[in-house]
């Protein structure tokens, strides 16, 4: 076996990981074999998520993580190494959105979506990217929004940041040919998440009023968000040579009756 071929043990850390698509990828992954490093600000929930996947089985580790914070990512960083060693797989998932007309939108808020979306992306390549170049092998997994090409009206703060996200990655790929590491971009349509909750509800429906004005929601059915943790253990479980570089997953429109 070639010294750079894919361990039997492949540790993998995902971020933003107390709902949706993280929740629902730390399990997939775990089930698929994976030991998992959950991280998320909400620790109470990303604790009850590793203690359900230990309970069935899996290896489950999980920490406080703020990705806004250096100081966090690294301190989280060290404590996944001592937890579960050298990290194989990481998947940037935190992300927030707080919708608003782009001229009414306070800057700060703006950059803190982009703190998040992009920076905190960045932050955690920085944690994790060097040692799997090392290593001359590891999966960097990046979850942008099909707003990166079909950007929304009320979302001009998330659309730019991940724009810049998928700019990043783009870069970052051609930098990493050669390297053993892969890096991916999972583009989700509309997916059942926490992202959006909190929103008042005469705003959502403002928001959704405008998406279907604009013909960005053609059909009212939004996928779980299991659908894209597959999607990323798919990418993760290829094989050494095969590169899954950017997928885009979105909700099958309802079967029409035929005419």
């Amino acid at each position: 076996m070639s010294k750079y071929a894919q361990p039997d043990r492949r540790p993998a850390v995902i971020t933003g990981a107390s709902s949706g698509i993280g929740a629902e990828t730390a399990k997939a992954l775990a089930t698929a074999g994976f030991p998992v490093a959950l991280g998320a600000r909400r620790v109470d929930r990303v604790d009850e998520i590793a203690a359900a996947i230990r309970a069935d089985g899996g290896e489950a580790v999980a920490h406080p993580l703020d990705v806004t914070s250096d100081e966090s990512v690294a301190e989280f960083a060290a404590k996944v190494a001592a937890d579960l060693g050298d990290v194989e797989v990481l998947v940037s998932n935190a992300g927030v959105t707080h919708p608003g007309a782009t001229v009414d939108v306070p800057t700060e808020t703006f950059a803190g979506q982009v703190d998040v979306n992009l920076l905190g992306a960045h932050r955690v390549l920085r944690a994790f990217g060097p040692g799997m170049i090392e290593r001359r092998r590891g999966d960097l997994v990046f979850l942008s929004s099909d707003v990166a090409v079909r950007p929304r009206p009320f979302m001009g703060a998330y659309a730019a940041s991940k724009w810049g996200l998928e700019g990043m990655v783009a870069a970052l790929q051609m930098e990493l040919e050669g390297t053993g590491v892969r890096a991916s971009i999972v583009r989700p349509g509309p997916t059942h998440s926490d992202i959006g909750n909190e929103w008042p509800a005469e705003l959502g429906g403002f928001v959704l009023e405008q998406w279907v004005r604009w013909g960005l929601a053609r059909h009212p059915h939004f996928l779980k968000a299991r659908a894209q943790a597959d999607a990323i253990t798919t990418i993760v479980t290829a094989p050494r040579g095969v590169h899954i570089s950017t997928i885009d997953v979105n909700p099958e429109a309802p079967v029409e009756e035929s005419r």
